[in-house]
């Protein structure tokens, strides 16, 4: 099941924003750590069925690329994959942008407008940031999700909609809720199979392939070339804390790329860059 989904991870794509999905980054599929294997089959396991999947964790720990994997291994695979970040959407426009609206609904509606869930009729639908959608739409997203059909904004006309939904934020939804700024009986819709992204500190080993990796994509892309990291590297990438983790690390080493000379990447400057620009790092974050 393992090499089945990785064989999907690696051949198939994705875009971001709202179009069809054209590319993945392998990254997702990269790691040896116990905590990595883990991921990777429940990944295998929830894209065989049609459930509703919230995925939590910290920014930069690949949200975006497991609800891609979800899809990308699922039956719906060759169908469309919709990405919505719901904390982009223009306040007063996002009703409209997600179940869309007709024409004459409201000043400058022009023409009739198809929203993002029926764009991802058939296929998925992935609401990115999903704790920062405004509480009034949520009680629209909640009966879109319960009855399977929406309205356009300025319609009388009710659509049926089968799409599968996969959610995901870097907010704590219960602290929301008690805040009284998310709504609970959304929150137990979306979290029916709810998946965790690991943070890079938790998962030390998958470092060193990650690193090599996002080393090889930068030199190809850049077409230069380097040697592996050494030890001392490895050692100094392995007691970093990685608050902005994976994401974080692949920027620590596309800068590497760009301004080192010479044939031994240098890690230094980029590592302060990093610290720099407003991350907070653990004690002991940097082994110098």
């Amino acid at each position: 099941e393992l090499k089945r989904l990785r064989h999907h991870l690696d051949h198939h794509n994705h875009s971001s924003g709202s179009e069809r999905d054209n590319s993945i980054e392998s990254s997702v599929i990269i790691g040896k750590s116990v905590l990595h294997q883990k991921l990777l089959k429940k990944i295998a396991k929830v894209a065989t069925t049609d459930a509703t999947v919230l995925i939590t964790g910290e920014t930069g720990t690949g949200k975006e690329l497991i609800a891609s994997a979800i899809h990308s291994s699922s039956a719906l695979k060759d169908k469309v994959l919709i990405k919505v970040n719901c904390a982009a959407l223009p306040s007063g426009l996002i009703e409209s942008e997600l179940f869309g609206h007709e024409r004459g609904a409201f000043t400058g509606a022009i023409a009739k407008k198809i929203g993002r869930f029926e764009q991802a009729a058939g296929g998925t639908i992935f609401l990115d940031e999903i704790g920062d959608l405004p509480l009034e739409l949520q009680a629209t997203l909640l009966r879109v999700l319960q009855e399977g059909e929406l309205q356009r904004v300025g319609g009388d006309r009710t659509i049926p909609i089968d799409v599968r939904v996969i959610a995901a934020t870097n907010r704590v939804l219960p602290e929301l809720m008690e805040k009284g700024t998310f709504r609970e009986d959304l929150y137990y819709r979306l979290n029916v199979v709810p998946i965790q992204s690991l943070p890079l500190r938790k998962r030390k080993s998958d470092i060193a392939p990650l690193a090599a990796h996002f080393l090889e994509k930068y030199c190809i892309k850049m077409g230069t070339w380097f040697d592996a990291l050494d030890i001392t590297d490895l050692d100094r990438l392995n007691a970093y804390s990685w608050p902005g983790n994976v994401r974080e690390l692949e920027n620590i080493i596309e800068r590497a790329v760009i301004f080192t000379e010479g044939n031994s990447l240098q890690l230094d400057e980029a590592f302060d860059d990093s610290i720099s620009t407003g991350f907070t790092p653990t004690q002991n974050h940097l082994n110098k």
